[in-house]
């Protein structure tokens, strides 16, 4: 590349989620950047793929930023494309402000206008290389441009699934609470089910396995995780049997009529986990606060989803 980069680039991404689904969506952004937005624009020095989260929308990899489209015109006249075609994206998700001091006929001409800067190849329909430009509380940026796709989309249809299990765009989100960074991270799910968080994880190249100890539902885990192609082991095993160590357990806590426990076997079931796991994410639909402080978690964050009259909260624990 051309151009010289900062010491620390600047990633601005755009969020969207439905309204039941903001305190997970704060959650996972707390988790993933160390911080939250109160809009649907957050900026960061931490770079996080888009395609790990259900709620990222694009992400723009900050190379200049100016105070007008004029300025900005004059430092992208200073890039230099090589052996790449390109494409300029107005993204409009500047707040409602920025949209009506941009117009939404003026987009297509920036756009325009900017490509014409850029010394290089554009190509409207098979670009190599994407940028962004973007109005951003007052200043113009332009960057490096991904959009997000929907994974977690493509893995509702998996051969495989039962009613109470989440759905695989909650699964992702916890996951990615849950394993913020991945390097050099062990997880597991100890009562994997139909191995709805182990397709999230393994899907984002998290090193993960998964136990259960119904027999019955391992055959349809193994399957649907094999179904989209990835690699993960899933073993039959009581989760107060586990005697290997990890740096992180993702538990979605049973509650159907087929898996109740009593408050006993809850207590069993959270010291156990507070055994092998050094952090614990829980996901349930009753309060067990007492039962974690019980047996010696320090609850460090939570975030609740709904949907319609059920509720799921999630909770982080150390």
């Amino acid at each position: 590349m051309d151009y010289k980069h900062k010491k620390q680039t600047t990633y601005i991404y755009t969020y969207a989620c439905y309204e039941e689904e903001r305190s997970l969506c704060a959650l996972e952004t707390r988790s993933l950047f160390g911080g939250e937005s109160q809009t649907s624009i957050l900026e960061s020095h931490v770079k996080i793929d888009p395609i790990r989260s259900p709620f990222i929308k694009e992400r723009i990899s900050v190379i200049y930023e100016e105070e007008s489209l004029q300025n900005l015109l004059k430092q992208v006249a200073t890039l230099q494309i090589k052996d790449e075609t390109f494409k300029v994206i107005f993204v409009k998700d500047g707040g409602p402000s920025n949209i009506e001091k941009v117009g939404f006929e003026n987009r297509r001409a920036i756009e325009k206008e900017i490509g014409l800067h850029i010394h290089g190849v554009a190509d409207i329909l098979h670009p190599k290389r994407l940028f962004g430009v973007m109005v951003v509380n007052g200043r113009w940026v332009f960057g490096d441009y991904v959009k997000s796709e929907s994974v977690w989309f493509r893995h509702q249809r998996k051969p495989h699934s039962y009613s109470t299990a989440l759905n695989t765009r909650v699964a992702r989100a916890v996951v990615n609470i849950g394993i913020p960074n991945p390097i050099g991270i062990k997880a597991i799910d100890p009562c994997c089910g139909i191995g709805t968080v182990l397709v999230e994880a393994l899907s984002m190249g998290i090193d993960i396995v998964g136990s259960d100890k119904n027999p019955l539902i391992l055959k349809g885990a193994r399957e649907n995780i094999a179904y989209f192609g990835l690699v993960g082991e899933v073993k039959l095993a009581d989760i107060r049997d586990i005697t290997n160590q990890y740096d992180v357990a993702i538990i979605d806590l049973p509650y159907n009529l087929c898996s109740v426990i009593t408050p006993e076997e809850q207590t069993e079931m959270l010291r156990s986990a507070r055994r092998f796991a050094r952090k614990v994410v829980m996901v349930t639909v009753e309060p067990i606060d007492e039962i974690l402080i019980k047996v010696g978690f320090v609850i460090i964050d939570r975030a609740v989803i709904k949907k319609g009259s059920f509720t799921r909260e999630v909770i982080v624990c150390k």
